[in-house]
């Protein structure tokens, strides 16, 4: 049977399977693939043209690496990386614990329908938009309304301008994230827990192994592919921020940009003020690149010490 035959073969004997791996396949090739054509604006003075996208593509002026000086020839680049790198350190390391420990939690409570309760609740922020969590920050933090400067007032101190006192939002960034995020991850670990075998836990309790034992010798070994993987997939992530955290949520105050700033809030704000597209296709080009070499360095560093455990 030559090549093209077992091709065929093959095609037809899994063709249910490939039906179903077809809507994926087809988002994947119109939003992933087919608009990194669009790239090439990254290097290019863009303007629009009467006769089309394409045709404005192929007029605009050849500018080379001009536009990725807007990302660095200011002194904001400095401040926009380090916060961007920082908050998603800390993000992927906190988020990663809470998540792994929310699911180990949740798995132990012997009332089921009181822990459905509990994973509801804490899946339910996953679902509300920035600029409505953006609110329900601000009715705690307003000067003159908010609940905490109430709370302080009644204690004899005096109130707070949140949104003029940088010193405090590193930690209200962090916290609002993992409010909202946490709850969603954790449910991924859960679910890779009722995977696992119970019998495994059976012999342990029949060895005389603790809760403790268990959740550290069958339960973390058990969860140890999937943590590997999902922080390889954040760190390829690492050089984007969730705009909607850092724009609405401190509500756009320029009092906080030193610490609220991060790469894609400082590309929207260009784009709004100088209206070059090229620009900000060159940061997200710019996003991409980093974030592919790290993905395949953390790759080959689990590579080396637990193959098993490596995206490929």
């Amino acid at each position: 049977m030559t090549r093209i035959g077992a091709f065929l073969k093959d095609v037809k004997q899994s063709k249910v399977l490939l039906l179903m791996a077809l809507p994926a396949t087809l988002w994947f090739l119109f939003f992933s693939y087919l608009p990194m054509a669009g790239m090439v604006i990254a290097f290019k003075q863009y303007r629009y043209s009467r006769d089309g996208f394409w045709a404005s593509i192929v007029e605009s002026k050849w500018v080379g690496l001009q536009n990725f000086k807007f990302l660095f020839s200011t002194n904001d680049a400095y401040i926009i990386t380090r916060n961007t790198l920082l908050y998603n350190i800390v993000f992927i390391v906190a988020g990663l614990v809470l998540s792994v420990g929310l699911a180990i939690i949740l798995s132990e409570i012997a009332n089921k329908k009181l822990a459905k309760l509990y994973q509801t609740g804490m899946f339910l922020p996953y679902f509300l938009s920035w600029v409505i969590v953006g609110y329900f920050v601000f009715s705690f933090l307003s000067f003159d309304k908010g609940m905490l400067n109430h709370i302080l007032s009644s204690f004899g101190v005096d109130p707070i301008r949140w949104y003029n006192d940088k010193t405090y939002w590193p930690l209200i960034i962090i916290f609002v994230y993992l409010w909202k995020s946490v709850g969603y991850s954790s449910v991924v670990y859960l679910a890779a827990i009722m995977g696992i075998d119970k019998s495994l836990y059976e012999a342990a309790m029949i060895d005389g192994a603790s809760k403790w034992q268990q959740i550290k010798h069958i339960t973390f070994p058990m969860l140890k592919p999937l943590m590997t993987i999902l922080t390889l997939l954040a760190i390829g992530r690492i050089f984007y921020a969730d705009f909607g955290l850092f724009l609405q949520v401190p509500r756009d105050s320029g009092t906080l940009y030193s610490v609220t700033n991060v790469i894609d809030t400082y590309v929207y704000r260009g784009l709004k003020s100088t209206g070059e597209i090229g620009m900000s296709t060159a940061a997200g080009l710019y996003q991409s690149v980093i974030g592919f070499i790290l993905v395949m360095t953390s790759n080959y560093v689990v590579r080396k010490f637990d193959k098993d455990n490596a995206l490929f």
